[in-house]
């Protein structure tokens, strides 16, 4: 395992550098960035079809800087020039733990007082460089292409709070024993609470900018999907947990073509240090797990894409709005309910049936999009001229 790139740069290369970017951190901006990619090509692709329109921002030029766009600069670069400054002087901190760096009040005060001094001044240079006698009310015509970046911020801002509150909920103890430290952790995201509350605030940010939230839904669906997929790669690279149940069974015969990690492994180097030991390593990674488990998350990565793959090849022989995202959230649904049989998870019992948080929001979220799939083409079929003339 990998727990940071620069380990699987210099087992690559024979290196020595260290970077403090993880593994699964690097992985998931990958994804993102790919998800961004795709994402805009579908709404430049609604738009040239006259089905998604741009929208009009209204904004106001020439005034100078006010005070409260001067104090909001200062507070902002002075907490970054802080932090900044406090890699020069605390690295081996930042390499060890990245998200308690960040949390910590590891800094320079005098470094960053200077800082955000220099970019308060200059946004106030700039400002006032092109101050009018009379400020000015423009009208700019967005593209809805250009609603992307927008569309991927609120999605992952929303998704990773949604993400914190549903597996806080699932495990209760853990928040109870340290609420902050459990809040602020970067890790423990559950990935149906982030997409729940994301889809939320995506759709309404969407219905606001002249993007229905059906068309909106259709766009993101390929993007959601392939985004996961390249997420369970950094899962499997850093050994963040997310594998399997015990698997000591031999390869089968069928299956002899593939290596014998992708049956079963015991993650070694993990980042969570888990399981025994390894006799001879030194680093801050030394663990492996005592028995072998299957690792899900490379089955995951294979799912995706075979999901990916059907909707962006039927993306555009699909006429009714919001039918794609139908699609999405039932084989979603099924991927992640069959994974859930062989993966480690908090079990509940429900009505005597043993089930995990994720088996039962994958069954509603499953129903939900066989719901919609009828409602949707229902509702496009009293729309058809047919159904008018009858």
């Amino acid at each position: 395992m990998y727990p940071r790139l620069s380990d699987m740069i210099n087992d690559v290369f024979g290196t020595s550098i260290n970077l403090p970017i993880q593994s699964y951190g690097f992985f998931l901006a990958i994804a993102f960035l790919v998800a961004a990619i795709l994402l805009r090509k579908e709404l430049e692709r609604k738009e040239r079809l006259g089905v998604i329109g741009s929208t009009i921002k209204k904004s106001i030029i020439g005034r100078k800087a006010s005070l409260t766009e001067l104090t909001v600069t200062f507070v902002v670069s002075l907490f970054v020039g802080y932090k900044l400054s406090g890699v020069f002087f605390n690295y081996d901190l930042l390499l060890a733990n990245p998200q308690e760096f960040v949390f910590s009040s590891e800094g320079s005060w005098p470094s960053g007082l200077l800082i955000a001094i220099f970019i308060t001044f200059l946004q106030y240079y700039t400002k006032n460089k092109q101050k009018l006698k009379e400020p000015k009310l423009v009208e700019t015509t967005v593209p809805a292409k250009d609603q992307m970046w927008p569309v991927v911020f609120i999605a992952v801002v929303f998704g990773v709070v949604g993400a914190k509150i549903f597996h806080q909920l699932e495990n209760m103890d853990e928040f109870l024993r340290d609420p902050i430290g459990s809040l602020f952790s970067f890790s423990g995201l559950t990935f149906y609470g982030g997409l729940i509350v994301a889809a939320f605030a995506v759709g309404i940010y969407g219905e606001k900018h002249n993007i229905p939230w059906r068309h909106i839904a259709d766009a993101v669906a390929p993007s959601l999907i392939i985004a996961y997929g390249i997420g369970r790669i950094g899962c499997q690279i850093s050994g963040d947990g997310d594998w399997g149940i015990v698997n000591t069974l031999p390869q089968p015969e069928w299956l002899s073509f593939l290596p014998e990690w992708t049956w079963s492994y015991t993650y070694p180097n993990n980042i969570l240090n888990q399981g025994i030991p390894i006799e001879g390593c030194t680093g801050s990674h030394c663990y492996e797990l005592s028995q072998p488990v299957y690792p899900t998350p490379i089955y995951e990565t294979t799912m995706s894409m075979i999901i990916f793959t059907i909707l962006w090849s039927i993306r555009k022989k699909i006429t009714i709005p919001g039918v794609l995202f139908a699609a999405y959230l039932m084989l979603n649904g099924i991927e992640r309910f069959t994974i859930e049989k062989i993966r480690v998870n908090n079990v509940f019992d429900v009505l005597g049936m043993k089930l995990t948080q994720a088996e039962i929001i994958s069954t509603l979220i499953f129903l939900t999009g066989l719901i919609f799939l009828v409602l949707f083409m229902r509702d496009h079929k009293k729309k058809s001229p047919e159904h008018t003339n009858n």
